[in-house]
Parts: structure tokens; C-alpha cells; sequence
């Protein structure tokens, strides 16, 4: 007996080693990069825009880095970015990003994904610890980039269309690094929200990309003082990160119809393997 879903000429497509590859699968949809301003948000928009993706770039509030990014962005690629302002948590800023998407063409049935690198560093050592930066981390890390992928999946979800939300996570939130747990356990809670957020929605998958030591974003602090320094050393592993190297990632679930959800992508070359 055959299943009713068995596709006869697909099989016999690969069975004569036919295969479908295709190429700039994004272009001329739109993406939702929120953070996209930031080190490694921003490596993700232009591998984006020269791909011919529509951007809705979102920023809390270093509005002339923004500027500068659709600047060099409009002259690398010719793409023009629409920029969105306003701390996630904020539901005006939430709905600003729909909004936008609305405006471009195609409206929400053009938009593929989204990409969620909105957080802070919350380096507070645990003895100065308090209710208030506890509160401010929860917020920036969890709280504001959880509430932005639920509006956003729920938003998807009436299209009935494939898509794909990728959160951005670190390597702290799954392995064990001392001094980390005001931002690490934060970041920890994200990751298991969004393989629930998984479930959700049949057709929005949701994803998470952990980066490791790198030399853009949140680690470059670390990175610059010498932190990881001991890494290389003793070879655990050969080089820094890279933004080039999250972007790939990030993009990696984005692509349309893919075979993956409710999974987390560690980005750290082996750091936390080996350290």
C-alpha cells in the first residue's frame, strides 16, 4: 500500500539524481532584522540586502548608527532600509515593525521571517546583584525579544504561509561560564521559550544561533581585554568569530521551507567543546 502523500514524480526525479537547489530564495521578500544596527545584526542586513531582501531594520536608540548603517547599506547594494526605533518591550515599538512591513510591497504576505539580536550584555558580577538589574536583563534578553517572536509568529501564522524566526541567544546560555548568570540565565530562558514558541504555529519555524567569542557584538568587550585570549593559545579554537560567521547561520534558517525548527545553532568554533 502506498501513503497518500507519496509524490511519484518527485521520487522519480531523485532517483535520476534531479535535485532542486535554488538560489536567492529571499529575494524580493522582506525580513525583520530587530538589532540589526548592532555588530552582528548588522552583518546579517547587508548579506541580506545584497541578496535583494526588503529590511525592516529595528534599533533602541542610537539613531545615528542606524543612519549610517541604511548609508552604507544604500551605496553597497543599492537596497534601502526601513528603520524602526523603540525598546521591544515596548508594544508600540512591536507593532511599528508590522506596521512597516505593511507599507512595503507585498505587505505581511511578502514578509519570510524575522531575525531577533535585541539584548544587552548585563555583565553585573552575582554579589552586586540586585532586583533591578535582574529586571533590566530579563527585559532586554528576554522578556522584549520573546514578546517581538510571538507577535511576529502569530502575525505569520494568518498567511498560512512558510516562514522562519530565528532568536539570538550565546554560548553562556548553554554551557557553564562563571560571572555570566545575569545575562547567561536570561539568555538560557530564550532558548527554551523559543523551542516552545516551536510548537506553536505549523508553518513559522522558530530557531535559535548562539555565538561564541566574537570580535563584533556583545563578546567584543571580552574579546578586546584578552578574555579569550587562552583559547587560542592552547588551540581550542584557531581564530575569533567573525559577524560574517553568524550571519551565515542566521540566514542558514532563514531559507523558505526548510526542514528545521525548534533547534539551536551554536556558533563558538568548538570554544565550549573544548575549553
Amino acid at each position: 500500500m502506498t501513503s497518500a502523500h507519496w509524490d511519484e514524480q518527485q521520487a522519480a526525479r531523485y532517483r535520476a539524481f534531479q535535485y532542486d537547489f535554488p538560489e536567492k530564495t529571499l529575494a524580493g521578500k522582506t525580513v525583520i532584522v530587530a538589532g540589526g544596527t548592532g555588530g552582528l545584526g548588522a552583518a546579517l542586513v547587508t548579506l541580506l540586502a545584497r541578496e535583494g531582501v526588503r529590511l525592516v531594520v529595528g534599533y533602541r536608540s542610537n539613531h545615528q548608527r542606524a543612519e549610517s548603517l541604511a548609508r552604507a547599506i544604500e551605496q553597497q547594494t543599492g537596497q534601502s532600509l526601513t528603520l524602526v526605533a523603540g525598546a521591544l518591550c515596548a508594544p508600540e515599538t512591536r507593532r511599528a515593525y508590522l506596521d512597516q512591513v505593511r507599507t512595503l510591497p507585498g505587505g505581511l504576505a511578502a514578509l519570510a521571517g524575522a531575525a531577533i539580536f535585541a539584548g544587552a550584555p548585563a555583565r553585573t558580577p552575582l554579589l552586586e546583584l540586585d532586583r533591578e538589574t535582574m529586571e533590566a536583563s530579563l527585559q532586554a534578553n528576554y522578556i522584549g525579544p520573546l514578546l517581538l517572536a510571538r507577535d511576529l509568529g502569530a502575525a505569520l501564522a494568518t498567511t498560512g504561509q512558510d516562514a522562519g524566526l530565528v532568536l539570538i541567544a550565546t554560548m553562556q546560555a548553554l554551557a557553564v561560564f562563571p560571572g555570566s548568570v545575569n545575562y547567561a540565565g536570561a539568555k538560557a530562558a530564550l532558548v527554551h521559550a523559543a523551542r516552545i514558541l516551536a510548537t506553536e504555529w505549523p508553518r513559522v519555524r522558530v530557531n535559535v544561533v548562539a555565538p561564541g567569542a566574537t570580535v563584533v557584538g556583545m563578546a567584543e568587550a571580552s574579546v578586546r581585554s584578552g578574555k579569550y585570549d587562552s583559547a587560542l593559545e592552547r588551540g581550542a579554537i584557531h581564530r575569533f568569530g567573525r559577524p560574517e560567521d553568524v550571519a551565515r547561520a542566521v540566514r542558514f534558517f532563514l531559507e523558505p521551507d526548510n526542514y528545521l525548527t525548534g533547534q539551536v545553532l551554536l556558533v563558538d568554533g568548538g570554544l565550549t567543546l573544548r575549553r
